[in-house]
C-alpha cells in the first residue's frame, strides 16, 4: 500500500514540474538589435523619439507614419536611412504587449518628445568601426557605419 501512495505522490509530482516547465517558455521570437539597450530580454518594441518611430523587436521591423497610415518596413524611410542607431535615446516599451504600439502614440510623442533622454543606455552590440558608445551623449556624425550624414 505504502509504494502505492509513493507512486502517485511521484506522478503528481513530476506532472506537476512538466507543467511548470511548459508555463514558463520565452514568447519572445525575435533578437533584438546590436543598437538596442542592454538589459531587456522580455520586450517587444522600442520607441525611438528623435524618429518618431517604434521597432518591433519579433519581426525586426520599423513602424513608423507615412501619409497618415502607420507602416512596418525593415528599414528605416529614406530620410533617415544613415540615421545613427547606436547613440540615439531608445525608450524600451516594458508595458506594452499587443500588436500597435502606435495606439499610444499621442502619449509617446508628447512623454518622449524629439530629443528626450533618459538614463544612459549601453548598447548590446558595438557601433561598427567606433566601438560602444555607452552614455549615448555623442552627437554629429551620423552614418550607422555606412558612411555620409544623416539627421540630427
Amino acid at each position: 500500500m505504502k509504494t502505492i501512495k509513493y507512486f502517485i505522490i511521484g506522478v503528481l509530482f513530476l506532472s506537476f514540474n512538466y507543467s511548470n516547465a511548459q508555463v514558463s517558455v520565452n514568447v519572445n521570437i525575435g533578437n533584438p538589435p546590436a543598437w538596442g539597450p542592454v538589459g531587456y530580454t522580455d520586450v517587444r518594441y522600442y520607441y525611438l523619439p528623435d524618429l518618431e518611430t517604434y521597432y518591433d523587436i519579433n519581426t525586426s521591423n520599423y513602424v513608423y507614419l507615412n501619409n497618415g497610415r502607420w507602416i512596418r518596413a525593415r528599414s528605416l524611410p529614406s530620410a533617415y536611412r544613415n540615421y545613427d542607431l547606436y547613440s540615439e535615446y531608445k525608450v524600451v516599451l516594458t508595458d506594452y504587449r499587443g500588436e500597435r504600439p502606435y495606439d499610444n502614440f499621442k502619449n509617446h510623442k508628447v512623454k518622449y518628445a524629439k530629443g528626450y533622454k533618459g538614463k544612459p543606455q549601453k548598447t548590446i552590440g558595438q557601433k561598427p568601426g567606433n566601438g560602444n558608445n555607452k552614455s549615448g551623449k555623442e552627437k554629429g556624425h551620423h552614418d550607422n557605419g555606412h558612411g555620409g550624414k544623416g539627421k540630427h
